[in-house]
């Protein structure tokens, strides 16, 4: 790495990315320049406080004579005079990677790539600073950046260079791995990661009641019902704790667990309670040769879910004939899961598998929903350029219910009927664009044809649009945001099952906000917001929610 402040004096250097003994690494003294032209355009602002400029000259200074410490903080006093330039990020970046701060480098040089001037020799740098901080693959990432930019064809020759020297390391260490009795030393035996979330949240409409009174069509008796809306205070809660042992090269295996949940303040509220507890055991495999990489996943999960059937009308307890059937929808999730991809520089390759045995609460009152659910899904992604992509995915799934009935095409569930089978095909699209190395937006897709076994009741045809954006400002802050629209074309099913009111129709939109400030390397602050809205004939479909939830994140 060299100053910016330098450019014109480095148009010669040579680049030495790493020497023959990989214990041994050598990172470039100098990188290729800038024409002079592109120095004197980065040139300090004649505006800025001369105590500034006298500052920022005696920390490139300092820098060009190893004292990294020293040059920081005059770039820091220079800072403080006022200066807020791409060249004094630059160089604070390189004076932070000289002193192996390679997070804060990182951060420094993230800030000079703004500059459409200073970009490619930033994203270049970034890769050097990432292979000192020991992240190959963030490192081949920011040199692909590089290569792949035109304005500056010496620095695209030397990160096609520096990209065929780590690429041919790394072939070398897996050989080396593959050897009997050999195992990458870096790979630490054995992991334990920890994530526990605790946070207070507020829910607009807990039971999901629709605001408006409306006739139940579905009653014999035709009761005018009056929904109550009811909010309240939650605590949700996510817990996650998993354990890795790294016993071959390219191989781990893992147990883990995971709890999540809510729980709701008001003692008149918690019929809507509701967790999951999830455990999980497997294996992860990933290899990487040059631009390749293969990985597969594959686990053997079981869960407990436990809920309360609800009326959304007033967050009553439901019954049948006078029977509670409050927990009819608890149950037990348990099967095999097994996700597959083959990666190149441009285009990838994965398929996913599941099949997986629910088993609810038996309730004499009512038929149960016990059932079977298999899942296959392929999809190919194409990388256009390193900024861009474009995911197909196709999905196959089914579920096979053991005991509920069948619908008539009359809206009638009657229980001499063949039990309940639905069966989908899924199409996706999404379309992602990189604005900035920290900044992403996307766009999907998707297209859903269920199909009722029986006699096509409840076939429908499933639209979904939805846009995503990202934004990570600098190592702390990460910002989220999300919105989807479903549309749903139902051929035959009827609004409250009645034939009198004609076909059902609904709608349904999301939107969601999501904030991390990272406060400390394990420690952070979470805000989320989110909308639902739901627009349906039959009524008992039909609601707005919003929640909110702001709390604290502790990873190990």
């Amino acid at each position: 790495m060299i100053l910016a402040a330098d450019i014109t004096q480095a148009a010669g250097a040579q680049l030495f990315l790493l020497t023959t003994n990989p214990s041994k690494r050598r990172y470039p003294g100098s990188v290729a320049a800038l024409a002079a032209i592109l120095a004197c355009s980065l040139a300090v602002s004649p505006a800025l406080a001369q105590t500034a400029r006298e500052l920022f000259a005696e920390g490139n200074r300092l820098v060009r004579d190893d004292l990294y410490w020293a040059a920081l903080l005059r770039y820091e006093e220079a800072a403080e005079q006022g200066m807020d330039t791409p060249l004094l990020h630059y160089n604070r970046g390189v004076a932070h990677y000289r002193a192996q701060q390679h997070v804060r480098a990182q951060q420094s040089l993230r800030k000079a790539a703004e500059s459409p001037r200073l970009r490619v020799l930033a994203h270049y740098n970034l890769g050097l600073n990432a292979y000192a901080g020991g992240d190959t693959d963030e490192a081949l990432r920011w040199f692909r950046l590089a290569r792949d930019q035109q304005q500056n064809t010496k620095i695209a020759q030397l990160a096609r260079r520096a990209i065929a020297r780590l690429s041919s390391r790394r072939r070398q260490a897996d050989a080396a791995a593959a050897r009997p009795g050999q195992q990458r030393k870096h790979k630490k035996l054995g992991e334990f990661d920890f994530r526990a979330s605790v946070s207070f949240g507020n829910d607009s409409n807990v039971f999901r009641a629709p605001d408006i009174s409306y006739v139940d069509f579905a009653d014999p008796n035709l009761p005018l019902v009056t929904p109550v809306i009811q909010s309240g205070a939650y605590l949700p809660i996510d817990l996650r704790a998993k354990y890795t042992i790294n016993s071959l090269p390219h191989e781990s295996f893992f147990g883990a667990y995971r709890l999540r949940g809510r729980y709701y303040q008001d003692k008149a509220l918690t019929n809507a309670n509701e967790f999951v507890h999830e455990a999980s055991f497997g294996s992860h495999f990933r290899r990487q040769q040059g631009t390749r990489t293969r990985e597969v996943y594959s686990a053997f999960k079981v869960a407990q879910h436990d809920e309360t059937y609800y009326d959304p009308d007033d967050g009553a307890i439901r019954n049948v004939g006078g029977v509670s059937v409050g927990d009819r929808l608890n149950y037990l999730r348990y099967g095999p899961e097994i996700k597959f991809r083959q990666s190149h520089e441009k285009i990838s390759v994965g398929a996913r598998l599941k099949g997986q045995l629910w088993n609810y609460e038996d309730v004499v009152a009512a038929p149960g929903y016990d059932h079977e659910y298999f899942l296959l899904g392929v999809d190919v992604q194409y990388r256009f350029a390193p900024s861009s992509l474009l995911r197909l995915t196709v999905e196959k799934q089914s579920r096979r219910y053991g005991d509920r009935p069948s619908f008539d095409l009359d809206g009638q569930q009657r229980l001499g009927n063949a039990t309940l089978r639905y069966d989908y095909i899924g199409l996706g699209l999404l379309a992602r664009q990189r604005i900035t190395p920290n900044m992403w937006f996307g766009f999907g897709y998707e297209r859903t044809d269920r199909q009722d076994k029986h006699a096509g009741y409840n076939d429908y045809i499933r639209n979904a649009f939805e846009v995503e954006f990202h934004w990570s400002a600098g190592a702390r802050f990460k910002l989220d945001v999300s919105a989807s629209h479903r549309s749903y074309d139902f051929a035959n099913a009827f609004a409250f099952n009645d034939p009198a009111i004609g076909n059902k129709t609904l709608e349904a939109t999301r939107a969601e906000v999501a904030a991390t400030y990272r406060m400390t390397d394990r420690l952070s602050l979470l805000a989320e917001f989110e909308l639902r809205d739901s627009v349906s004939n039959d009524t008992r479909n039909d609601y707005s929610r919003n929640q909110f939830v702001i709390g604290v994140v502790w990873e190990q």
